[in-house]
């Protein structure tokens, strides 16, 4: 099933873009959205229920109305828990390029809970041109340094995929983190 796609626009004033933290009900939704954008990996029904789940405090989505328009799954390093790791950020064709995916990220970086984010970190594919400046613009909005290293090499992720470097950005001041 593929996702609909939405105005550019909202199509009327009452309709305004909020986020929020994500719930267990969105994961259909968010699932519906990658299958739709088809440029996303396509994680399990199930992966996504867990994530909204067990990590619902570092998970956002992005809604007009009641509909979800984007998202961004993220959890904590259990080896640092002072770091945030990125797993998928995905908006809507018809909301791409307004500003949806930065608003994600900024939202998410001050509402995680608990101890004080002083990294984040996401692995994109070299031909990913949208999230590479997506992550740089974020550093540059934040006026922290944005790192990339090698991440994951095509053969670990079975010959099929392309590689994965990591994007590392920070340190954050402590004075970012409100929760």
């Amino acid at each position: 099933m593929r996702a609909e796609s939405l105005p550019a626009k909202p199509t009327n004033e009452t309709e305004a873009l909020a986020i929020r933290t994500a719930k267990v009900d969105d994961a259909a939704s968010m699932w519906q959205l990658v299958d739709g954008l088809g440029v996303l990996d396509l994680n399990s029904r199930y992966c996504y229920l867990l994530l909204c789940r067990e990590f619902s405090d570092t998970c956002l989505v992005a809604t007009l109305g009641k509909r979800v328009v984007g998202f961004v799954t993220a959890f904590r390093s259990p080896q640092r828990p002072h770091t945030l790791f990125v797993w998928q950020i995905g908006v809507d064709a018809a909301l791409r390029g307004q500003g949806v995916a930065g608003q994600l990220l900024d939202s998410l970086t001050s509402l995680a809970l608990g101890e004080p984010i002083r990294f984040l970190e996401a692995t994109v594919t070299p031909s990913n041109t949208a999230s590479r400046r997506l992550f740089q613009s974020f550093a540059g909005r934040h006026g922290v340094p944005c790192r990339i290293e090698a991440g994951f090499t095509s053969e670990m992720l079975g010959g099929q995929h392309e590689a994965e470097q990591l994007f590392r950005i920070g340190p954050f001041p402590e004075t970012m983190h409100r929760g």
